[in-house]
Order: structure tokens, then C-alpha cells, then sequence
């Protein structure tokens, strides 16, 4: 349900340093900036990154190339800001260089980009448009509100999550940022359509309950997902794998040598 991209959210306007740089001008950048961190580039390649920690104990006359990180994760601007959620959470980064496929530098996108688009996940918008398919395939008119649920009493519609969004939930939800979930409400059964992340971080750090879109349905019908719910052998949140991270194939480990004059 959710196509946001990395394009969507991250920053096009990105302060770089050059590789041919020395510390001095990595500090009065920083300085300059505010910024603590910069992808450091040669033509507009990205062929590392300098950090103000990296900067500690070392001689202002020092080249950037010899102290700056070039070991990178990068990230495709077509990547779902989903994939780049679970890269950062995961990685402890907090920002990662966008770039196309000749490694040029496009933009960058942080953790605090990550959680904006996150708090804008559930929408009205969505809802509704999951209540005009319901509308259309079952002959309902189904009812809205927003009210708290039990954790306990959702059936899953999916098989797996991933280990590390886990993390993300659950620091939005300590800090009072998680979105509804997208519950449908039909006799005798509470179906979870979109939030299980939120749903199993809520269940470890032991809330029972959480904020949620309820669609009722009056009607005793079996809906679709139900069946899908059935036929993958899921009853309960407990049903659901979660899966160590996977890296998704737009992310890419790149390590590059640079030489020295």
C-alpha cells in the first residue's frame, strides 16, 4: 500500500566536500553549516563520506582522503522509503547518500526524513480508498471511527516482518509517533490490514492496546484477506515470521580506493 520513494523525501541540496580537501576545511564547513557530516566527492562521484568525529586528534593540514570513510551504503532514489527506513534503523547511519548508477551524488536522505514520512504513512486519504473497494467487491457500507484496539484480538493478513523496522516502530511508538493502524471490524473478528510492525513493537514492549482506523462492516462475510489469512495458516500476531534484515538489491556496499598523490 505504500509506493512513497526515497526521491520523495530526500534532500536535493546537499553541502559536499571535496575530496581534495584538508580537515581545516571540513571544520569551517561544519562550522559554516551546522551540519556534522558531509559525502565527500571528486567530479560528483560520491567516493566517501567525512564525519566530525573523524576530525578528533587530527592536524588541521590533513587530507580528507586519508581519514574519511570509504566504506558506504548508498541508496537509489527509486528505493521505497520502507527499504531505506530498514537500511538506516538497522545500520545505526543516519544518512545516506542518494546516488544514480554511475555513483553521482543526487541527494541525501536522514533518519529525520525517515520518520517524517513514516508519521505521514496512514493517511484519510488510504482509508478511504480501502473503504471504496470494499464498497465495490462486497456490496457494503461500512462505517469509520478511530477508537483503541487489543493487540491480542487481530488477525494478521501478513506472513512476515522485518527484525529491524521492529526497532523503528518501536521507538515511534515510545516516543509518541506511531500512525493508526487500518483495523476492519466485522462480527466476532477484528482483521489488521495495514500496521503489523506497529502491531508486534506494541506487543514487546507490552501495550496492549493502540490507536486505529476501525472500518465496521455489519454484514457476516467473509472477506477476502480472511481467506488468504487461512490459507497462509495465520490466526494470531504470534503466527507471524520475523525476519532478520535482508538488504534490498537498490542498496548498494560500495568501497573505493583512493590514491595518493
Amino acid at each position: 500500500m505504500d509506493k512513497k520513494k526515497v526521491r520523495d523525501y530526500m534532500t536535493y541540496d546537499v553541502v559536499t566536500v571535496d575530496v581534495h580537501a584538508t580537515v581545516k576545511d571540513v571544520i569551517e564547513t561544519i562550522q559554516t553549516t551546522k551540519h556534522d557530516g558531509f559525502p565527500v566527492t571528486n567530479t560528483g562521484e560520491v567516493v566517501g563520506y567525512i564525519s566530525a568525529r573523524d576530525l578528533l586528534f587530527v592536524h588541521p593540514s590533513t587530507p580528507v582522503e586519508r581519514i574519511m570513510s570509504t566504506h558506504l551504503i548508498v541508496a537509489d532514489p527509486d528505493m521505497s522509503i520502507n527499504d531505506a527506513a530498514r537500511v538506516i534503523f538497522r545500520s545505526g547511519i543516519q544518512k545516506l547518500p542518494v546516488v544514480d548508477e554511475m555513483n553521482k551524488l543526487l541527494g541525501i536522505i536522514s533518519n529525520a526524513d525517515v520518520i517524517r514520512s513514516q508519521i505521514e504513512h496512514v493517511s484519510p486519504d488510504k482509508v478511504f480508498k480501502f473503504i471504496d473497494t470494499l464498497r465495490k467487491l462486497y456490496g457494503v457500507e461500512p462505517k469509520l471511527h478511530r477508537d483503541q484496539v487489543e493487540i491480542d484480538t487481530l488477525l494478521p493478513t501478513q506472513t512476515k516482518i522485518y527484525e529491524d523496522e521492529l526497532e523503528g516502530r518501536m521507538y515511534e511508538i515510545k516516543k509518541g509517533l506511531a500512525e493508526p493502524l487500518i483495523v476492519v471490524k466485522r462480527p466476532g473478528r477484528f482483521i489488521l490490514v495495514d500496521g503489523h510492525h506497529r502491531a508486534i513493537a506494541a506487543k514487546r514492549l507490552g501495550i496492549t492496546h493502540l490507536e486505529a482506523y476501525i472500518i465496521e462492516i455489519d454484514k457476516d462475510i467473509e472477506l477476502g484477506m480472511e481467506r488468504t489469512a487461512r490459507a497462509m495458516n495465520l490466526s494470531s500476531l504470534d503466527d507471524i515470521k520475523v525476519m532478520d534484515y535482508a538488504r534490498h538489491p537498490l542498496v548498494a556496499l560500495t568501497h573505493r580506493l583512493v590514491r595518493h598523490g
